[in-house]
């Protein structure tokens, strides 16, 4: 994920220039291959991209050599020139292009005739001689000269469908990047760089952490002793947090019948849910869920309820499976079995504020624990086109999103509104951090439930006696642990600070002569609850030292005659690389943040 820059709107200066690049690309790209046919070149996040069919497959070289005729027509300084044409009168040119017919954008044009366009508009690149060098079918913005558009470079090639469709043509996508000056495009590339260095799939082999396996299946990590050592810290630090804020954990089975994911409305709208699964005998349909909300809204059923009992605060460390397309799964990032700190609060309406401000409370302390210092949230609400993909009462929708909208104002963070970004039963809050190298990332959810409660009849019993209908927040603070594994990896750089590393201490002794006080010192760490391990190897302290760096151990502790003398111990820091005597149990408490 490439460091956070939003999406410009079409009046940004900036806007101007990525989407004339986008031009210049096509250009270049036609100078190249005439015979090319064009797709469509949007600005995306950080920059833009171009669809092409092409008669071969690009090069490496080849893209060097666009990157070059894309400068060159920059130097050219040329003018981008807006005309209109009527809707017969665009397919008409577009059929003699020079280079022949164009039946993508021949397409585009017959699509915004059925949206009611009689005209389009096509921008014309022209040199200073007046000669049309290029023309696009395009709504605009641009920049004014081919010369203005800032500094850019070309990244990478993909593939692609033609409108996203696997039905339709495939087509070769060329992304690159642009920035106002050439100092933002030069830290940009920077940042790029040093994230391929932090690749949570490249650290996670180095350092042991998790593997995949071809017979288990794509998307389902494998995690090794010291990842499944980094997994449980996650668990036990959010557990902690959480019972100290009075959660109650609790615990359900991975499958459900069918009819369970019918009355929550899943089973027809939530579109990653496994294949259903028979009993032998042709009675129960199971499906593997993919979410915990109706199991835990089937144990608050299995008790009565009273409104003293509120705010009531059920959670899980639990998997979920999701039916990812293989295209789709990347390593932890995207993953088809699931770990979910999972939390689903019961509240009565006049508690739904105070508990909104606790669990922004609690991510707060999260974040802060890891070092996401920058963060800002997104109030995801229903799409007003689509009515029917939603569940429940206009009112109670309007009412929800107010909740979240109030509860994000009071956090004081910032927050935006995603239009159309709701679930099917709810608005969310959805909170985004900046990771070490400035990248966005989406981890918290808070959503807002009021359709749940009336699908399977929640009910309790208010002051007056008489039953009512509890509101549910739906809450994950990590979201999903194997992604937030995969964030904190390329956050941290494989470099974990001491609580949270797998193995916090590795013991180097200087010879076998160190061993016996060196095994003493481990099984005092390890009697302590430290993550310690020894490096016995017949090898010199100096590769000790590089084999533990390597591994990216927070305190590596050297034992020699000194150390055995004064029995204490020599903490060599990783990160400071600083080197300090220190008793065994100064060293536990430097292990414990």
């Amino acid at each position: 994920m490439p460091p956070r820059s939003p999406k410009p709107e079409a009046t940004d200066p900036l806007y101007g220039m990525r989407h004339s690049c986008a031009h210049m690309l096509a250009q270049a790209v036609l100078q190249v291959f005439p015979e090319a046919k064009l797709g469509v070149g949007p600005v995306i996040e950080n920059g833009f991209y171009y669809d092409f069919q092409l008669p071969r497959t690009l090069t490496p070289e080849d893209v060097k050599d666009i990157q070059k005729r894309m400068e060159h027509i920059g130097k050219q300084n040329q003018t981008f020139v807006r005309q209109e044409k009527t809707i017969e009168e665009a397919k008409e040119f577009l059929k003699e292009m020079p280079g022949g017919e164009q039946p993508f954008k021949i397409e585009l044009v017959s699509d915004f005739a059925e949206q009611g366009s009689t005209t389009v508009s096509f921008y014309e690149n022209v040199d200073q001689k007046g000669d049309v060098k290029f023309v696009d079918l395009c709504r605009g913005n641009h920049t004014e000269t081919t010369g203005k558009v800032g500094a850019f470079q070309l990244t990478m090639v993909a593939s692609a469908y033609w409108k996203g469709d696997s039905a339709n043509p495939s087509m070769q996508r060329m992304y690159g990047v642009c920035f106002a000056t050439q100092e933002e495009l030069k830290d940009y590339l920077h940042k790029i760089e040093e994230a391929k260095k932090r690749d949570h799939k490249i650290l996670g082999k180095q350092l042991g952490l998790f593997a995949f396996s071809p017979l288990v299946g794509a998307g389902l990590p494998l995690f090794l002793p010291k990842g499944a050592r980094l997994k449980k810290t996650l668990e036990d630090f959010i557990t902690y947090e959480k019972e100290k804020r009075g959660y109650s954990f609790v615990c359900i089975p991975h499958i459900a019948k069918d009819a369970l994911y019918v009355t929550s409305g899943h089973l027809g709208k939530y579109d990653a849910m496994m294949p259903i699964m028979e009993t032998e005998d042709g009675g129960d349909k199971l499906v593997m869920k993919a979410m915990n909300c109706p199991h835990h809204f089937e144990m608050y059923k299995a008790e009565p309820h009273s409104y003293r009992e509120f705010p009531l605060r059920y959670a899980e460390n639990t998997v979920v499976y999701r039916n990812e397309k293989s295209g789709e799964v990347n390593g932890l990032f995207r993953v088809r079995a699931v770990t979910q700190d999972d939390t689903h609060h019961f509240v009565r309406h006049d508690q739904i504020g105070s508990e909104i401000d606790m669990i922004l409370g609690l991510t707060k302390v999260v974040y802060e624990k890891f070092g996401f210092k920058n963060f800002r949230a997104r109030v995801s609400v229903r799409d007003p086109e689509k009515p029917e993909k939603y569940f429940g009462d206009d009112a109670l929708w309007k009412l929800a999103e107010a909740n979240l909208v109030d509860g994000v104002q009071r956090w004081g963070a910032e927050y935006f509104i995603g239009e159309g970004e709701a679930a099917f039963y709810g608005p969310k809050i959805d909170i985004m951090v900046e990771d070490a190298l400035g990248r966005e990332w989406q981890l918290t959810t808070v959503q807002l439930d009021f359709t749940q409660p009336e699908n399977f009849d929640l009910t309790y019993t208010g002051e007056d006696g008489k039953s009512h209908r509890p509101a549910v927040l739906h809450v994950a603070i990590f979201g999903s642990l194997e992604r937030f594994m995969g964030i904190i990896i390329e956050h941290f750089g494989g470099a974990f600070p001491g609580w949270l590393a797998p193995v916090q201490v590795r013991i180097l002794p200087v010879s076998d002569q160190f061993l016996p006080y060196a095994n003493e010192v481990l099984e005092q760490l390890r009697t302590r609850g430290v993550r310690v391990e020894i490096d016995n190897a017949a090898e010199t302290l100096g590769k000790k030292i590089r084999n533990a760096e390597h591994m990216r151990i927070p305190y590596m502790v050297v034992i020699g005659e000194k150390e055995t003398s004064e029995r204490n111990v020599a903490v060599r820091d990783y990160a400071t690389k600083e080197q300090k005597a220190m008793s065994v149990e100064e060293l536990v408490k430097l292990t414990q943040g």
